[in-house]
């Protein structure tokens, strides 16, 4: 695993999206085509908005997306495919988007269209209290389909109303179709932008425990190819002495 240390969001951002760029062109340049899997929330705006300006020939990139609310209109300011089509879809010529429509009906679908090639690049995010996608602490890392059903836990609603997608926590969706981490560890290429202080403890626990369910996010550790970019205030509690990476696999830390 890699891990990318700026000065701050804004520069972390900048970073990633000049990574994913380079990682979906070496893609289009091998096959000519890239499949790229986003994730949403408010720590991957600084990402996301220097990726669309990026020299990268966007008719040739497919995208999913990890998670949608569970019975949330697309209408409302928190759905992930409102997020998505207003900051990326409709501001680049995409070959095609398939988003998470919220719903069981849709998982057969979209499963069949995610699985019809390799993901080349995941931008998987990380949660406050570590998930991955929605997969909230304890994950299912057995489960092998591509998209299932997940309760969402309390921390994971205040992080939500904390971000501004809602006002309470009672008007947070309890149930949400996510990507299983099965799933995401297929992609070929892991980046992660974790930037702010509200990730600190996140990222602690990501980097200092070994695997465990009730911290999602370690299964990223076993990734081959996973680079997480954090920020000066995402990193503040990380002591690098205790750095546990998974078995069998290095860890380099890169300051710029």
């Amino acid at each position: 695993m890699q891990i990318i240390v700026s000065e701050n969001a804004k520069a972390l951002g900048i970073h990633a999206a000049e990574a994913t760029a380079a990682m979906i062109n070496e893609a289009i340049k091998e096959k000519g085509e890239a499949r790229i899997v986003l994730s949403t929330g408010a720590s991957q705006l600084t990402t996301l908005e220097p990726l669309i300006t990026m020299d990268v020939d966007w008719s040739k990139v497919v995208m999913f997306h990890l998670d949608e609310y569970v019975d949330l209109p697309e209408t409302h300011i928190a759905s992930f495919r409102k997020y998505l089509k207003e900051r990326f879809i409709q501001k680049i010529p995409l070959k095609a988007a398939y988003l998470v429509d919220g719903t069981a009906e849709g998982i057969a679908a979209l499963t069949k269209e995610l699985r019809a090639a390799p993901i080349d690049v995941g931008l998987i995010g990380i949660g406050e209290n570590a998930h991955i996608a929605f997969n909230d602490p304890p994950a299912d890392f057995d489960t092998k389909e591509a998209y299932i059903i997940v309760n969402l836990n309390d921390t994971c609603k205040k992080q939500q109303v904390g971000e501004g997608w809602f006002a309470t926590v009672d008007d947070v969706p309890k149930q949400a179709v996510s990507m299983t981490v099965y799933q995401i560890m297929q992609c070929k290429k892991i980046i992660s932008c974790v930037p702010y202080a509200v990730k600190a403890d996140a990222v602690q626990m990501t980097l200092e425990n070994d695997l465990t369910n009730t911290i999602p996010a370690t299964m990223l550790k076993g990734h081959k190819d996973w680079m997480l970019f954090v920020d000066a205030d995402s990193y503040a509690k990380v002591d690098e002495a205790k750095i546990r990476p998974a078995e069998g696999c290095t860890c380099t830390i890169t300051r710029k």
